[in-house]
Order: C-alpha cells, then structure tokens, then sequence
C-alpha cells in the first residue's frame, strides 16, 4: 500500500546520479526505481531514502517520537562507530594506518600503535641519531646523521611556516581520568618534533570536587 503511494512508474530519474559524501555508497531507492546515496548511521531516513544495507545499517522508528523521522541504526541494536566515513560494529578491530590499529567500543574508538615508540640516545658512534622514513617500509627507522646536516635540519625546525614537517594525524583527547578534580586526558598523534606517533597526556577537569562539610577536618 505504502509502496503504490510512493512509487510511480515508470521511473523517471535525474540524467546524473547523485554525488555521495565518502563512505555513502550509491543504492537504489526505497521504490526500487532511482539511484540515491545511502544514509548512514544516526542519519535520518524513510521509506524512499534507505540506510546503507551493507554496514548493517536498517531504518529504526524504535527511538523516534511520535510524529517525527527515524534514524539509520544498527539491526541488532549495538552501538557503533563511524570513523573516516566508514562505520565499524562494537568490538571491531581495525587499521586506519598501517601505523595504527583501533577497536570500536561503545560508540567511540581507542587506538595503539603499531610503530615502535623506542627512543635512541646519542653515542659515540652516533651523535645525532634521527628516525626518517623509508620508502617501501611503514615504520620509521633510526640513522645515524652527519653534524652539518643535524645543524641544517635544526635551521629548517624553527622555521615558522611548518611547525610539523608532516600532515596531523591523531585521536580525540579520552575522557578525563577523574570525574571530579583534576585529572588527565591521552590521546595518539604525531605533532611532534620527529612526526611519529606517540601518546600524549594533558590536564582536565571535568567539574570541581564538592567541598567537605565543615564539621570534618580536612
């Protein structure tokens, strides 16, 4: 009945399709008939505009009030996460990178890195160790620099129109550490000095601590 409401026939559809955000395939739509971008997770959607069938996306009226749309959810009700376009079910494991691997979990994602995080100190062999990239390879290595080109590569690191030789890449700040008071936050990138992927920690605070009550010593 919904359907021959909907749907005319014959079909008459746009010359060109549709461009699609990344991530959003081209489907046909609900009728069978045009070719439309599929919507993704926490999209809204209806009988015409479907969610993205192949990551397990269905259009869920559970959670809509009465009177209003739904929203593309997962089929089996699981929460889960959405990362360069690409949605991952809960518990998923995943590579973005070649350099890192990240898990899904509750909605958000948690990343390690595949790179070794090991530091190299100066020795008398090798005063000026430095870690580059080698083509071929995913990982950084470690080498040994020459004194006048450390020096030149010094110059070229106060210069203020990069302050990373290297694209950002990185994960959002956790939660912090603490529910009251201060706290700490992690997350993984390489804006760093040597552009490798390390984890970084900042203060937060998510709300101060209430006050003791006056009648108990501090």
């Amino acid at each position: 009945q919904v359907c021959a409401q909907l749907c005319r026939r014959p079909c008459y559809c746009p010359w060109v399709p549709p461009r699609c955000p990344r991530g959003s395939p081209l489907v046909l739509d609900g009728c069978g008939c045009c070719k439309i971008c599929a919507r993704r997770l926490g999209e809204p959607c209806d009988f015409l505009h479907v969610c993205d069938q192949s990551q397990g996306l269905v259009c869920d009226y559970s959670t809509a009030p009465a009177g209003t749309g739904a929203t593309c959810n997962f089929e089996d009700s699981e929460e889960g996460c959405e990362v360069n376009g690409r949605v991952y079910r809960d518990g998923e494991v995943f590579q973005p990178s070649c350099k890192l691997q990240c898990r899904c979990l509750d909605g958000g994602f948690t990343c390690v890195p595949l790179c070794q995080e090991d530091v190299r100190l100066p020795t008398p062999d090798c005063p000026y160790p430095r870690r580059v990239e080698v083509p071929g390879k995913c990982c950084p290595e470690w080498i040994c620099e020459a004194r006048d080109q450390h020096l030149l590569r010094d110059a070229a690191a106060v210069s203020p129109l990069l302050p990373y030789p290297c694209q950002e890449w990185g994960t959002e700040w956790s939660a912090c550490s603490a529910t009251c008071g201060v706290g700490f936050s992690t997350r993984v990138s390489n804006q760093n000095r040597y552009c490798r992927l390390e984890t970084q920690r900042r203060l937060c605070m998510a709300r101060p601590c209430p006050a003791l009550p006056a009648a108990f010593p501090a």
